[in-house]
């Protein structure tokens, strides 16, 4: 049953009586543990508990003496908090969990998924052996066959259709190394169609950042919130989708009586916390964002010098800000202009300030230009570079920013390095293989539908399909895909199949495919939609808990994760599946040259150290695995607050918890990291930095290079461009190289070193040699806000494609039809067909969707966890009060949701409450394994299906896509709601 919470206060269940019974005394956790048996195997009380529509918990394992315990610390499995799992092993099996005390991050805390994270490894709901699905039956299968059968197929198909064929799906629960071998792995393979999670998350973030000042990640960090005066928390919620950063959150909030502003069309949990709260509608981020910069410039509110030293072209967003006066910002968004000039002041003055963010601002069509006017909000107020300021990008799981710096994207290589012949070619050299041999491995594509021939080279230089859209590159006419063929065949580790909106369109692309493989700890949704009979195979892979690596947190922290232990059952790791396909496919000696192979499995610390052979670009240089370890060892000596440890240790002096990228130099210079981004009042050595000179140095006729701005201690008082070999010659540094570091700089150049960057040198000598003077090895630039190289340079409001207001798509409409990423995006003759047809009369109510605490991501990992499913077991729709009254819609009921493409719709209960607006609905995006009305559990593997099923979200959701990213529209599209 659902359980609607009243008055702020939830019901006494069986389980809290039970629990309060246990701690009627004062204990310690050793004795609470003794009285309540739960050191005998784990909430053995507990366990006989009967639950509501799921059936009880078992409690595992067997006594123990906890002086036998082993403790190995690890990194939880879900969010991108990053926080630390402390567990208790013996005699190789995982016991207990203790508290994570001495993590800067958790501090002792963690979340309903955190606590029940064991069960991830002791689940009985794994995929326990390989699996392939013969004449619609899963039949078991060993690893040499389901290894031999797949390259086989891989092969064959290459040779058919071309590298390009094939789809590699990676995952943001990748350890980096495995983030990163998974890149190189497709590099080697020959194409660029290699994804992850990010691409539905926070791409448009990437995109949007780096294309303002310099690097795609968050500017501060968690902790660093406590310090702020002023919080705009925007489509973001995270009392529920993080909520161990609402210890800092609130301690900001509480400690330095901040001002906690939530943006939102819902009203959240996190909302309740709020000291003011702004509803809006969803899709109207732009025009509130420069609502409030309206205000801000009207009053001169803005930090004038500020903007003057470090900002290029804001008079070009004074302009576009002037359009939108409070009268046609309430117009389009609802919100009143009197609040919105009260969070103008309280953000302007009230400093430091910081806006956080997560994806209800990233998941729109507009998804790209709502993360720059957010970036250009924070620069008009001088409130980024400091302590207490910043963009605080909270991102969605464990080591999606990290996956996303390794290069599990369509559009890089590892480390942000371009799809560009220097790209290529640095990593050509690290990996220690032939560029030309590199080359060989993509296809020429032919001339099609007036479209020109791809050379090799040229299509090696081509980003690839978005996740967004694979289903869309098998299915679309082949002259409409631009490549040698359509998608034949899905390479799928560690993703769900229920993340893509316009479900119905990718059950009938998967269905297509010759070749489904699916590499997971869960079968997951590929698995079970009935959509294939034969060629799919399901390869258990075990979760980051039961391998060595590391994660990289949003705040850019990397920290190492030790193996708890062994795999469950026969599941193996993602680098020993990769090593044993590279070896059946031939390249498996180039491939791990330079990485040790102990017992057919590639050592994590070896793939580490070769991400800081070429790492140079992103400051992946300093994060030795020797330096991360002793971070996780000495946790408890780094502050809360700056999040650093006391100069004089021995480990860890001066460091900054999990040395926070970019972390310059070789690992033996002991750069500190970078807690907080462009911060000038820092020398570089104590993690300074300055914003990127990225984009040039001039620009019709306006410098772009920083004016009286610079770090503390610098040499150069003023802006100047990244360094390069020339560079150093005309200061005179190049003396200050040592005669290796010079060879290494020659031989990369060899008939130009005068054009070797700091980003390409393999020796670190230019990085060496530019903190010695007190200078960013990128240069001191100006931050952009016009970001000229974008679609709209000036961020601009365009309204959703299925819009419910047509009156407003005229003015406002998206933009035109146009290619990208190999496939035509029609955003604009769906939103004209919409309007046409009619289709916001039709379907009246606006559906959006978002995250619950018990869940996390596709789902299928914590809806198998019987604790976190006993929490929330049925999938459900929010519906305004009024709205249910005119349908006659009870709360607890099955309804319809009807989206308005595909004839699609979804069985799901109605919780109705008014944290929706009337006119809007809510749904939460962890659900799958109901299609349509239809109970899909028969198609699962038997035992592997999860312990709660519901309809997916992203069945009813409907076209749209962000033309930088590819991001798709999840946050805006139109429903109608009936009773089932």
């Amino acid at each position: 049953m659902l359980t609607k919470r009243r008055n702020g206060v939830a019901g006494r269940g069986s389980h809290q009586t039970l629990a309060a019974g246990l701690t009627a005394h004062t204990l310690d956790r050793r004795g609470f543990l003794r009285k309540s048996g739960l050191a005998a195997g784990g909430l053995a009380a507990l366990g006989t508990v009967r639950l509501g529509a799921v059936r009880p918990a078992q409690a595992a394992g067997s006594s123990a003496d906890p002086a036998q315990a082993v403790i190995r610390k690890n990194v939880c499995t879900h969010c991108s908090v990053g926080c630390t799992v402390t567990a208790e092993v013996v005699n190789g099996v995982w016991v207990g969990q203790e508290p994570s005390w001495g993590s800067p991050i958790n501090r002792g805390a963690h979340c309903a998924k955190g606590a029940a994270i064991r069960e991830l490894v002791h689940s009985d709901r794994r995929l326990r052996y390989p699996m392939k699905l013969a004449n619609g039956e899963w039949q078991r299968i060993s690893w040499d066959q389901a290894i031999t059968e797949i390259t086989d197929k891989l092969q064959a198909i290459r040779n058919k259709s071309g590298a390009d064929s094939v789809y590699w799906l990676g995952s943001a629960k990748f350890t980096n190394e495995a983030s990163y071998l998974f890149r190189k792995f497709a590099a080697y393979w020959g194409t660029n169609n290699v994804d992850h999670q990010a691409r539905i998350c926070h791409s448009t973030t990437v995109a949007g950042v780096a294309n303002t000042w310099g690097y795609g990640a968050q500017t501060n960090s968690y902790n660093d919130i406590r310090n702020a005066k002023t919080m705009i928390i925007l489509g973001g919620n995270p009392a529920e989708a993080h909520p161990i950063s609402m210890q800092h959150v609130l301690s900001g909030k509480e400690i330095n009586r901040a001002n906690m502003i939530v943006i939102d069309p819902r009203f959240t949990r996190t909302a309740a916390h709020a000291t003011e709260y702004v509803r809006i509608r969803s899709g109207t981020d732009i025009p509130v964002i420069w609502g409030i910069l309206w205000h801000i410039f009207q009053n001169g509110w803005e930090d004038k010098d500020f903007i003057n030293q470090r900002v290029y072209a804001m008079d070009d967003v004074r302009k576009e800000v002037a359009k939108w006066t409070p009268e046609e910002v309430e117009r389009v968004s609802g919100v009143p202009g009197e609040q919105l000039k009260r969070v103008a002041e309280l953000f302007a003055k009230e400093k430091p300030a910081t806006l956080i963010w997560c994806m209800g601002a990233t998941q729109h069509t507009v998804g790209t230009a709502n993360v720059r006017a957010l970036c250009i909000l924070c620069l008009a107020t001088g409130n980024v570079g400091k302590p207490g300021t910043g963009a605080n990008i909270f991102r969605g799981h464990t080591n999606v920013q990290g996956a996303t710096d390794l290069g599990l994207d369509v559009t890089t290589l590892p480390l942000y390095y371009g799809l560009v012949e220097g790209g290529w070619k640095h990593w050509a050299r690290v990996w220690e293989v032939e560029y030309d041999w590199l080359q060989s491995r993509f296809d020429e594509v032919p001339a099609s539908a007036g479209r020109k021939a791809r050379s090799r080279k040229e299509n090696m230089e081509t980003p690839g399909l978005t996740s967004t859209r694979w289903f869309d590159a098998v299915s679309l006419p082949a002259e409409q895909v631009d490549q040698r063929t359509p998608l034949k065949a899905m390479m799928v580790f560690g993703h769900g199949g229920n993340t893509v909106t316009r479900m119905p369109e990718a059950v009938k692309g998967m269905a297509e495919l010759e070749l489904l493989v699916v590499a997971d700890p869960h079968p997951t949704t590929f698995a079970a939609m009935d959509a294939r009979k034969d060629n799919t195979y399901l390869l258990p892979i075990c979760t980051s808990l039961e391998m060595d690596g590391s994660r990289t947190a949003s705040n850019r922290s990397l920290q190492w994760g030790e193996q708890i232990v062994k795999p469950a059952f026969e599941s193996r790791t993602d680098y020993e599946v990769i090593y044993r396909m590279a070896q059946k496919l031939g390249f498996a000696e180039s491939l791990f040259k330079n990485i040790k192979v102990v017992d057919g499995v590639p050592m994590a610390e070896d793939l580490l150290r070769e991400i800081n052979r070429g790492g140079w670009s992103t400051g992946y240089c300093g994060q030795s695995p020797e330096r991360l370890k002793a971070h996780m060892k000495n946790q408890h000596k780094f502050d809360l607050v700056t999040l650093r440890a006391p100069k004089d240790d021995p480990e860890v002096g001066g460091d900054y918890y999990g040395l926070p990228w970019p972390c310059w130099g070789k690992p033996e210079i002991r750069h500190p990291g970078t807690h907080i981004l462009y911060n000038t009042t820092l020398h570089v050595k104590e993690g300074g930095s300055t914003f990127r000179a990225r984009f040039g140095t001039e620009r019709n006729g306006q410098t772009l290079l920083a004016e009286d701005s610079f770090t503390k201690g610098s040499d150069l008082t003023d802006g100047y461009p990244e360094f390069t070999f020339g560079v150093f010659r005309k200061l005179g540094w190049d003396k200050d190289l040592t005669a290796e570091e010079l060879a290494t700089i020659q031989r990369i150049g060899g008939n130009n070193p005068d054009a070797v960057s700091w980003a390409i040198d393999l020796s670190g000598g230019i990085q060496r040699v530019c903190l010695d003077h007190g200078v960013i090895p990128f240069g001191n630039g100006k931050a952009r806000a016009n970001a000229w190289n974008l679609p709209d340079p000036v961020p601009v409001h365009r309204e959703p494609i299925y819009s419910p207001r047509p009156d407003l798509v005229a003015k406002y409409p998206t933009r035109p039809d146009e290619r990208q990423f190999r496939m035509p995006n029609v955003g604009f003759s769906v939103q004209k067909a919409a309007v046409d047809r009619g289709v916001a009369k039709l379907f009246p109510i606006i559906l959006s969707s978002g995250r619950l605490v018990e869940y996390e991501g596709g789902g299928e990992e914590t809806r198998s966890n019987p604790w976190l499913a006993e929490l929330q077991q049925d999938m459900f729709v929010e519906v305004n009060t009024q709205d249910a009254a005119e349908r006659g819609i009870k709360d607890g009921q099955f309804v319809w949701v009807y989206g308005p493409e595909n004839s699609a719709k979804t069985k799901v209960k109605a919780l109705v409450t008014d944290r929706v607006a009337k006119g809007v609905a809510w749904m939460p995006f962890h659900f799958s394994g109901w299609y349509q009305g239809k109970d899909m559990r028969e198609y699962y593997p038997k035992g592997a299906d999860p312990v709660v099923l519901g309809e997916s979200v992203n069945t009813v959701t409907t076209y749209g896509f962000d033309p930088v990213t590819g991001m798709q529209e999840t946050k805006v599209t139109l429903c109608q709601i009936s009773a089932a």
